[in-house]
């Protein structure tokens, strides 16, 4: 396999709302293919992107960005939700690239890159998923809870609900060897779960705000159903799956996406949930194949 170079990209700061966003930008201006825009996952950041970015970056115009409350941007005491992302991503795209993008998400990025192709269609021109997260509405029907049943779901969740609690379970997540086992866990390839990778997400949770950002996320009300958000998709859609991933069922999610989205294109792939980080020799070609084969190249400014 080829060995990429995978020295961090230097990124930048821009502020949304009042806060700071880290983003970064490499890559080819004046490629003839739309912009990347690169999302990552729930406690990842820009740096988890750094292979996808090395790969294309001779190609394609790349950005990436930090949602608020993870990897280098701020992290509020504020009410997370996929609608705050989707809007962030959205105006990131209208003030700082004034390009539709191609959306490329992993895991909860994948969840809210979709948010902005169906509910901010002008944003984009296309959407690649890799091990995507979000709820669908038409789950597998599970039989009534007993009142037993009920009253410990309630229990539990007003339970992790309390500020102690979440706190305890953030410091216990947020220790290294207990990062590295969950890599482990969620990477087919153990040699790609280097020290750089647990450092990476290591880093984040030392920064002021963290550890109530952890907290605000067990709080996140439900967003909107995948099969809804795929009613109102408009763009061309690619899958990547990584079918080792332990977190989710691949066949089943695939075969969801296929019931709503008929239209998409998807590949499965020798890895666990993120296959951009673990094979990305094969994903940066999937993605570099689907991409130039686009009819339409998007390339309108913003206003």
């Amino acid at each position: 396999m080829t060995q990429l170079c995978v020295e961090t990209v230097t990124g930048n700061y821009c502020t949304w709302r009042g806060q700071r966003l880290y983003y970064v930008q490499a890559g080819t201006p004046q490629s003839p293919h739309p912009p990347l825009l690169l999302v990552h996952g729930f406690g990842a950041s820009t740096d988890h992107w750094r292979k996808t970015i090395a790969g294309l970056q001779d190609e394609f115009e790349i950005w990436a960005i930090d949602l608020l409350g993870f990897g280098r941007s701020a992290k509020p005491n504020w009410s997370y939700s996929g609608d705050l992302w989707r809007d962030q991503l959205h105006d990131f795209i209208t003030d700082v690239i004034r390009r539709p993008v191609i959306l490329v998400g992993n895991s909860l990025g994948g969840y809210v890159s979709l948010c902005v192709a169906a509910q901010r269609p002008e944003s984009a021109c296309g959407l690649v998923l890799l091990n995507s997260a979000g709820p669908f509405s038409d789950s597998e029907p599970t039989p009534p809870p007993s009142p037993w049943q009920t009253l410990l779901r309630q229990s539990l969740r007003t339970l992790f609900q309390q500020d102690w609690v979440s706190y305890l379970i953030f410091q216990y997540t947020r220790r290294r060897s207990t990062i590295r086992k969950t890599l482990r866990k969620v990477y087919v390839d153990q040699t790609a779960v280097t020290d750089q990778l647990v450092e990476d997400i290591y880093r984040p949770s030392c920064d002021r705000g963290a550890a109530q950002v952890f907290a605000a996320v067990f709080r996140t009300p439900q967003g909107e159903f995948v099969d809804t958000l795929l009613q109102d998709l408009s763009h061309p859609l690619l899958l990547l799956w990584g079918d080792g991933d332990p977190w989710m069922n691949v066949a089943q999610r695939s075969a969801r996406f296929r019931q709503h989205y008929p239209q998409l294109q998807e590949y499965f792939l020798s890895a666990g949930h993120c296959p951009h980080d673990e094979i990305p020799d094969r994903v940066n070609q999937h993605l570099r194949d689907w991409v130039v084969t686009l009819s339409s190249p998007c390339r309108e400014q913003l206003s």
